[in-house]
């Protein structure tokens, strides 16, 4: 971003940080609308759209995917093309629209037959507005949650002579989860609640007034915000520095370093590049110094000729893959058996203490989000200081050490999970008419949102102190991306266990399926995670903090 602002307004009193809660508003309201769809959507498409389990489960597995990818997506054309306004804006209204088009599913009548009162499940316009809603709210996420908390940072700066403190930044982050977390809790608890006890189409028609508000609320402040000019990005650099590595595949890197010459800027804290990934290392040689730099001694072509700085970023993001892929696992364990969830707790005994009163199947997620909370606060005002007094020193747990126990609580949470399953499925079968109370999914909560707390807050810690400040953004989008690698993955699994087991695992009625081997099989990745993360972590060395 360059680093003078478009200024927008007519006094600075009301530019900047008084728009931050229209952002963080609307922000919190499109996470409202959206999570609140997720949750019960297997059950839409199962009983709606008469799809099998494993269809159903693999459509949103897919969604699932291209709705955290395409952040990094928009995360790029932003920062070299449109900026970060223009790309909110156009992927609220985008979202908005594709919300639209999922309540309208829910007035379109099905066809039936008036002799055999045979009605189909789906039409062919029923069946393009669902796969518009799912194309539509996938690229409106990509561009709402690839700029709404950098967006929400560029108000701290009113213009290019001012500096953002860290205890503002500090403080606009915990809003800024606090809010996600706010929405994430209301989703599965009032909006599912709406969906079981009103219908589709007034649980859905609640969505689409969210996202509406979100929209309206974005805009509102539209006059007011503080806006950046936008360039070439940092990943154009990053692919710089590959195509200029194969062009220049040829040069010798076996002499002296001395004899050598690499481009860098003046002042650069990297002069010489780093011994690790050499290859890379000829992105950045010097052969001809007349004819590779101009007279201001910029590289001439910056595909062939890059700078230290740009190759050094290149290999610190090359770095952290391993240790980045060790959190698909995690997410596959925790975020993606959401659907599962759902049809198990729809078919166990969810009465409670308050007479009447039923937990709707698709609001057991909650228990997992107040678990990663109270774990989290426990951990920072309780566990924490409690040892520093016992220890007379100032303790804290490493980020390789806290995600190293994330993967290991979450081999024992996917664990309870697939003994649930087996005690409910036997409960089904064995006593006719009698349920498994569902309060047996919460040990799969519980230590779901303890492995969430602990690994992936070390995650964002480990990618933001390792990785340049000049990729604070990339380190910021990485936890996405687990979520949509871990998305893919699920999909791919079901469908190899769906032809393997021809169909006798994932089942429509689960009762007569074995849903539990499937969870065992996901105990068995976990615990090959766990091993995985070790020689991951023994390869990497030592981090920084």
């Amino acid at each position: 971003m360059d680093q003078e602002a478009l200024l927008v307004g007519r006094t600075l009193l009301k530019r900047g940080i008084p728009t931050i809660p229209f952002i963080l508003a609307s922000q919190a309201l499109e996470k409202l609308a959206y999570f609140g769809l997720v949750p019960n959507m297997i059950l839409f498409l199962t009983v709606e759209y008469g799809m099998g389990t494993a269809e159903a489960a693999n459509i949103l597995f897919l969604w699932s995917a291209a709705t955290n990818f395409f952040p990094l997506v928009g995360a790029f054309i932003a920062d070299s093309y449109t900026g970060r306004f223009p790309l909110i804006g156009f992927g609220s209204s985008i979202s908005l629209t594709g919300m639209v088009l999922l309540w309208l599913t829910t007035i379109i009548r099905p066809e039936c037959d008036k002799l055999t009162n045979v009605c189909q499940p789906t039409t062919l316009l029923k069946s393009v507005l669902l796969y518009s809603f799912f194309a539509l709210t996938a690229i409106g996420a990509g561009g709402v949650r690839s700029s709404c908390l950098a967006f929400a940072a560029d108000q701290l700066q009113p213009n290019q002579t001012s500096r953002v403190t860290t205890s503002s930044l500090e403080t606009l982050f915990n809003w800024y989860y606090f809010s996600v977390m706010v929405a994430c809790f209301l989703s599965q608890s009032l909006l599912v609640f709406v969906q079981t006890t009103y219908g589709w189409q007034i649980g859905f028609g609640v969505s689409v007034a969210a996202m509406a508000l979100s929209v309206a609320l974005f805009f509102a402040a539209s006059p007011y915000y503080v806006r950046f000019k936008c360039e070439s990005g940092l990943v154009t650099g990053l692919f710089q520095v590959l195509v200029a590595a194969f062009r220049n595949r040829h040069v010798d890197l076996s002499s002296e370093e001395h004899i050598i010459s690499y481009h860098h800027e003046t002042g650069s804290s990297f002069s010489i590049p780093s011994q690790k990934l050499r290859y890379l290392n000829k992105a950045c040689v010097t052969t001809n110094s007349k004819q590779d730099l101009a007279l201001t001694g910029n590289s001439r072509n910056p595909w062939k000729l890059c700078r230290v700085q740009q190759v050094e970023d290149l290999k610190s993001l090359i770095n952290v893959i391993p240790i980045w892929s060790t959190g698909i696992i995690l997410s596959l364990v925790t975020a993606c058996q959401v659907s599962f969830i759902v049809l198990q707790a729809k078919t166990m005994d969810r009465h409670t203490f308050i007479q009447g009163f039923e937990i709707p199947p698709g609001s057991y997620g909650i228990f997992l989000v107040i678990s990663f909370l109270l774990f989290l606060g426990l951990y920072d005002l309780v566990i924490v200081p409690l040892l520093s007094w016992a220890l007379r020193e100032p303790f804290r747990l490493g980020v390789m050490v806290r995600m190293w126990a994330g993967y290991v609580i979450s081999v024992l949470c996917i664990s309870a999970l697939a003994a649930t399953e087996y005690a409910r499925r036997k409960t089904a079968r064995d006593e006719s008419g009698t349920k498994l109370s569902a309060m047996w999914l919460l040990p799969y909560m519980i230590l779901g949102g303890i492995a969430e707390a602990l690994n992936t807050i070390a995650q964002n810690e480990f990618f933001y102190s390792e990785l340049p400040k000049t990729m604070s953004s990339v380190a910021t989008t990485l936890s996405s991306l687990n979520m949509a690698a871990a998305s893919l993955i699920s999909s791919w699994i079901i469908t190899i266990v769906d032809v393997t087991t021809y169909g006798s695992w994932i089942t429509e009625n689960i009762d007569e399926g074995h849903l539990d081997y499937y969870y065992w099989l996901l105990v068995g990745l976990s615990l090959l995670n766990v091993l995985y993360f070790v020689w991951c972590k023994k390869s990497y060395g030592k981090c920084s903090i």
